[in-house]
């Protein structure tokens, strides 16, 4: 490891008022560090305070083994490049010249760009797929494209610490994926430490070397993202209370619809996620089964369903198992399965099925159902109201 910054029983905030405290971590050249946590945090005030834009309350940063108070501005800058969220305003700028901002530390007062400037900035649009905007005017592109544009003005300083309030904001899926994989490679390649803060819980978990956890004004936790993303930590640092989060997929889910089972899926194998999920934007509540532990629609069916029959993964369904999902079923209204074949693993799924199919109460077109099902609801209700 080759750590650049260094801070310690570090206290951040604005006019002496305490906003984080107890900063006390490390960020390595050639790794990403991520710092999430809920709104409000306090995660754009350490950026802030580490990039020399906001005075320390207490505590010390060190970059590259020297003390962050006693380095000049200039030094700074050749040391650290923040990219902030927001929208930056260049009058009259192409996105190149608003790139090319990123070497003022290194052009003196006057801004003059040598040759060897202006190769270091077009490899800066290059590294994040902008070269093509190079002469557009900046106001004229969109949100999304600016981002990208700043993070190239970023990069073009040349930094060995480079920060990021929320990168990929304004960006879709596909550009997210790709800043994050280009900031991942910029890290590696030239051995600069990236610290940013993400509210994509999913891709910081991805894409991150390590997490820092920054909650009731606090530095709550710092590890590898296999030790942050366990348990129900996450769940507890956001305070979720409506829904759930899955530490194993990095995923949100829904509260369950509550109440008795109407329907009863026999699903697996991802077969019967859509399934689980059309039900519950429905508002019907659903019985799922039989699941082994380790199937991927376990994390669903439990998220959104009102009750899952499990067996233990690797192991063949057993005859109590059978039991409970087949008197489970027949409290049901009706039986939709998702699977399109059975296996060995799963051949008792085949008789549950065809248990289904005899006593009439297995259906072939959901979507058929929860039609009815709709217009059964709007009828009652319109009843109700007549009288």
């Amino acid at each position: 490891m080759n750590p650049v910054l260094h801070t310690r029983e570090l206290s951040v905030g604005y006019q002496h008022k305490i906003v984080v405290s107890g900063l006390t971590f490390h960020a390595n050249a050639g790794e990403i560090l991520t710092l999430i946590g809920p709104n409000g945090a306090g995660k754009s005030t350490v950026l802030k305070t580490i990039a020399a834009q906001l005075p320390p309350i207490s505590g010390t940063i060190a970059l590259c083994g020297d003390s962050l108070v006693g380095l000049s501005p200039h030094e700074v800058a050749t040391r650290i490049s923040l990219l902030l969220t927001g929208k930056p305003a260049a009058e009259r700028m192409t996105c190149f010249d608003v790139a090319a901002t990123g070497r003022y530390p290194y052009t003196g007062r006057f801004g003059l760009l040598s040759s060897k400037d202006r190769e270091i900035v077009h490899d800066a649009l290059c590294m994040v797929e902008a070269e093509s905007l190079a002469d557009t005017d900046f106001r004229c592109i969109s949100d999304g494209q600016r981002q990208i544009v700043m993070l190239a003005r970023a990069i073009a300083q040349q930094p060995r610490i480079l920060l990021l309030d929320e990168p990929t904001s304004y960006l879709d899926i596909s550009h997210k994926l790709r800043i994050l994989t280009r900031l991942r490679t910029l890290a590696k390649e030239r051995q600069i430490a990236v610290i940013q803060s993400l509210h994509e819980l999913d891709l910081a978990q991805k894409f991150s070397d390590s997490v820092l956890c920054i909650h009731a004004q606090r530095a709550e936790r710092c590890g590898t993202p296999e030790e942050i993303f366990s348990g129900d930590y996450i769940s507890t640092l956001y305070g979720i209370s409506t829904g759930k989060y899955d530490p194993l997929y990095g995923t949100a889910e829904a509260s369950p619809v509550t109440g008795k089972p109407r329907i009863f899926v026999i699903g697996g194998n991802g077969s019967g996620i859509p399934v689980y999920r059309k039900l519950h934007r429905a508002g019907i509540p659903f019985a799922a089964g039989i699941l082994h532990e380790n199937d991927v629609d376990c994390p669903a069916a439990h998220a959104l369903g009102a009750k899952v029959i499990t067996e233990r993964a690797f192991e063949p369904i057993s005859d109590a198992t059978y039991q409970e999902a087949e008197t489970c079923l027949r409290q049901c209204e009706a039986v939709y399965c998702s699977l399109p074949a059975f296996g060995t693993g799963n051949a008792r799924l085949a008789v549950l099925r065809d248990f289904a199919e005899k006593t009439h109460l297995l259906i072939q077109d959901l979507q058929t159902w929860l039609r009815s099902e709709m217009e059964s609801t709007c009828n009652t209700h319109s009843s109700l109201t007549d009288h």
